[in-house]
């Protein structure tokens, strides 16, 4: 059984919201199309708490880029997004949200980020993932959206961790680029991993 995995494609995450990720909307349409190819679909959600410890705001004159401790993780400072109930925090109202079979909510907790669709940054708790994918008997994961270096780079070597054969849709999602090259070091990253890189074009 295959799944296809849609990773955090969210307003905020696309051109015009609080953290935009350049060309973010266009992983959207190759999103659709995937859709089509698949039995079981999933998405990820971004879905912070007013008050969570990965933004700047939260923290006095600190800003945006900047690293801190947070219970004992090292944590980039972020613009406030994707919060609980908030348009930002919503799909993207193109991508077609009704071939979605489950949504997984992370980044609730306050005390800890969450990039991975599978687990909070320090492996503390489960978004319940990977035990849903492995009661719907999948073995082979595809992982696409946003962003390349960061949640969809964490959600891909955490299900090859946890077994399932892994799939990177590199065109169909888009990089923060924090530094310039980050997306290109994640990439390689991924497949040193064991991930198996792909390209779909619409």
């Amino acid at each position: 059984m295959k799944a296809l995995i849609l990773v955090d494609i969210q307003n905020d995450f696309c051109p015009g919201g609080a953290l935009a990720v350049q060309e973010g909307d266009q992983v959207v349409p190759v999103a659709n199309k995937m859709m089509e190819q698949f039995d079981l679909i999933v998405a990820t959600q971004d879905w912070h708490p007013a008050d969570h410890g990965s933004f700047a705001a939260n923290h006095e004159g600190k800003t945006p880029g900047e690293i801190i401790d947070l219970n004992g993780l090292p944590q980039i400072l972020w613009p406030v997004h994707c919060v609980q109930e908030s348009v930002g925090a919503a799909f993207v109202s193109d991508l077609n949200t009704d071939k979605i079979h489950k949504i997984f909510p992370k980044g609730t907790d306050k005390t800890i980020d969450s990039y991975s669709g599978f687990f909070d940054n320090g492996h503390r708790k489960a978004t319940g993932l990977g035990d849903y994918l492995k009661e719907k008997n999948v073995s082979e994961v595809y992982v696409m959206g946003l962003a390349t270096d960061y949640c969809v780079k964490f959600t891909a070597l955490d299900a090859i961790e946890l077994g399932f054969s892994t799939f990177l849709i590199e065109d169909g999602c888009r990089g923060v680029n924090l530094k310039e090259g980050d997306v290109v070091a994640a990439i390689l990253e991924m497949k040193e991993k064991g991930v198996q890189v792909i390209h779909y074009t619409v």
